[in-house]
């Protein structure tokens, strides 16, 4: 599988293409207890269980009645949501998190820096501070610890903490069963060296040096990984796979995907340092 980076609107203040990541998307099954329920552009993922179901990532503010409504359509109710949990907490990942906790009562988990920029709105040492829109505010948020295991009723999912597009980027990985057959779905936060003009990954103290970097594409790189999904979802290909898995029920499958996605994102980091050296 061929990764494509990030889109470079992912940094546009103004978001012209906010219409287009917010286009409506009909929910459907990835795998197991694990759904697919945000919009067409950005990724919003159910788990689960009687007892319990846990929500990654919220999309954008106005993303957050379409990601409700996609829970419900699915025959889930969304106030059986108990925890919500972020890849990182920009705008366009994090934006609906506030008014999906409001409608769910769930709790809200995050590092510790996602937390503080769920609570400040914009992150004063986010490498593209300037430039992004804020994040609506909110109030009670969680604070993780490294590889912190959370359950909720039948589902456990474990927190990774792959810093590099924010500071405070976390990963996460969990186990999904289907006719007898459990597989390792990995969420894996951007890793792309995107920023605010002027910003230097290689001479900030305050942000996470290419040594980070590396040891998010290491976890990458050795995490077991059957299924990948990301906060954008054409990084991992999802909508080529959705549609090859009319003839291939096995399309969302690819167990080299997560070492592909750290040898892309490696590259990514060697020419954006490189560029870096030449100023």
């Amino acid at each position: 599988m061929l990764v494509a980076p990030l889109p470079a609107q992912d940094v546009n203040a103004s978001c012209s293409s906010c219409a287009v990541w917010n286009k409506p998307q009909r929910p459907f099954r990835i795998y197991g207890n694990t759904y697919y329920v945000g919009t067409h552009g950005l990724s919003s993922v159910l788990i689960a269980s009687e007892g319990g179901h846990v929500l990654i990532d919220g999309a954008l503010q106005e993303s957050a009645p379409l990601i409700a409504a996609n829970v419900r359509s699915l025959g889930f109710r969304i106030e059986d949501v108990k925890l919500i949990v972020t890849s990182h907490a920009h705008f366009d990942h994090a934006g609906g998190v506030a008014e999906l906790q409001r409608l769910s009562g769930a709790r809200v988990a995050a590092s510790p820096w996602s937390a503080d920029a769920l609570k400040r709105a914009v992150p004063r040492d986010d490498p593209q501070f300037g430039i992004l829109r804020p994040v609506a505010h909110v109030a009670q948020v969680e604070i993780l610890r490294a590889n912190e295991i959370l359950s909720v009723g039948a589902v456990t999912i474990t927190e990774h903490s792959t810093p590099g597009h924010t500071p405070g980027g976390t990963s996460w990985t969990w186990r999904s069963c289907e006719n007898g057959r459990c597989l390792n779905l990995v969420y894996a936060d951007s890793l792309s060296p995107v920023s605010a003009d002027g910003y230097l990954f290689s001479r900030r103290k305050e942000h996470p040096q290419p040594d980070d970097f590396e040891r998010s594409f290491s976890f990458l790189d050795t995490t077991p990984c059957d299924i990948l999904i990301t906060p954008h979802p054409e990084v991992s290909h999802l909508w080529e796979r959705l549609e090859q898995r009319n003839s291939r029920p096995d399309a969302m499958i690819d167990p080299a995907a997560c070492h592909v996605l750290a040898e892309t994102s490696r590259e990514q980091l060697r020419k954006r340092l490189a560029t870096e050296s030449a100023k």
